[in-house]
């Protein structure tokens, strides 16, 4: 293989039959491979080639939908996109136990977003800070002038925050621009009205900026859930003590906390996908958010009741969106959107809450029950016999059989479908 291979000149010129012929002449693709680049699936070829660059084709997961969930009094069928195995079964059984009791309890989430400006070579700190205060005005107004349209609406550039930072190249001001981007999830806006106003403000201040851009540590847009999930329903007391130690692990563990905040995310991301939202965006927030005071921690909280019913609580940022980018150009996104019945983005991220904490209890139930793999690897057997090759009408027979006997592989199911076949001959 030349060690140009990739070195490829013009190749976003191409166009996308160009672009598939080109990757399957250097990769060697054989037919059926270069078949499967060809089907968009549901996407047209003028749909997908705008939206990222140097496109060669459609990568499609599953949709499934999570059952049972009411939030705020109000019922939901929850569209998810996600490849691993129980999330949604997972989400489904806790939405079904917290409906027991009355379902979730999610706070209002603010659609106030973040924008950073990094104020560098500053000849005087204190001058420049007093500056900005006394002209907060006029920033503003400055940066509302970037879209009258989200001002007419009620949205906009609201506020200022001014941070002085020390650094290892010395002292810095950060200035924040706090925008009500509505039920956009605001990056592009936030982003626009940043580089509008920095020019005024290097001026201003006598600095140097570099950095003008959104921060992804949407504090200003935190969701915070409530449910109290059935003991009896959850399997009993021990169960319910299971989790709580569990819970404990995580809060004392930071090694733990990680997979307990994945598990959480696990929801919430496949519920992005659903959607077309920014779930590198979502997870980097969440997981700053567990940091924030110094040690990372879980991003759920769990006591008893009187009754000692289970008693779960989330909070963490969440920046989701229902108009702009690919919420509104993608046809899943948009379909998933009907399905949800959301009225704004707000809406959209209680609900999210509410499907991390579902998916956080069902995960610990599980751990604390039967481990986690029984339920992932129940799942997984369906895949494992349909990689063997076992027919569609003979699959549920050898996943069964290959969970049975605790040999989840490709050569074992190979074996129980060459068994089963041999039976059914004789």
């Amino acid at each position: 293989m030349s060690k140009f291979y990739s070195n490829i000149s013009g190749f976003y010129k191409l166009s996308l039959e160009e672009r598939q012929q080109q990757l399957a002449e250097l990769s060697k693709l054989n037919i059926e491979e270069t078949k499967l680049l060809e089907n968009l699936g549901y996407l047209s070829r003028d749909q997908i080639d705008t939206f990222i660059e140097n496109v060669v084709g459609s990568y499609q997961l599953p949709m499934g939908v999570a059952l049972n969930f009411k939030v705020n009094g109000k019922d939901y069928i929850i569209p998810m996109v996600i490849e691993e195995p129980s999330v949604v079964a997972a989400a489904s059984n806790m939405a079904k136990v917290a409906r027991k009791l009355g379902g979730f309890q999610s706070e209002e989430v603010k659609s106030i977003m973040i924008s950073q400006i990094q104020l560098t070579n500053i000849r005087d700190i204190n001058d420049a800070k007093e500056k900005l205060q006394r002209n907060k005005d006029k920033i503003l107004e400055l940066a509302n002038e970037q879209d009258p349209y989200l001002n007419k609406l009620g949205g906009g550039a609201i506020d200022l925050e001014i941070r002085e930072l020390d650094t290892r190249k010395g002292k810095m001001v950060i200035v924040h621009l706090f925008v009500d981007v509505l039920d956009a999830m605001g990056a592009n806006i936030v982003n626009t009205m940043a580089e509008a106003i920095s020019s005024y403000i290097e001026t201003l201040c006598g600095a140097k900026i570099y950095l003008r851009i959104v921060s992804n540590l949407a504090t200003q847009r935190l969701a915070k859930c409530k449910a109290v999930f059935d003991k009896e329903l959850l399997g009993g007391e021990e169960i319910v003590e299971g989790i709580l130690n569990a819970y404990e692990f995580a809060l004392a563990d930071p090694y733990r906390a990680t997979t307990h905040n994945k598990g959480i995310m696990n929801g919430i991301v496949a519920l992005a996908l659903a959607t077309g939202n920014d779930t590198r965006a979502l997870e980097a927030g969440a997981h700053s958010y567990a940091s924030l005071e110094g040690r990372y921690k879980p991003l759920t909280k769990f006591e008893l009741d009187s009754e000692g019913n289970l008693v779960g609580e989330i909070e963490l940022p969440l920046a989701f969106g229902i108009i702009g980018g690919i919420t509104q150009s993608h046809p899943m996104a948009r379909l998933a959107l009907k399905i949800l019945n959301v009225e704004s983005a707000s809406e959209l991220s209680q609900i999210a809450a509410a499907v991390g904490l579902a998916q956080n209890v069902g995960a610990l139930r599980a751990l604390a029950a039967e481990g986690i793999q029984k339920g992932h690897m129940t799942l997984h057997s369906r895949n494992i016999a349909k990689l063997a090759g076992v027919p569609d009408n003979l699959v549920e027979e050898v996943a069964r059989k290959i969970v049975e006997d605790h040999k989840i592989r490709v050569d074992y199911a190979k074996e129980v479908l060459k068994k089963i076949i041999k039976n059914k001959k004789v």
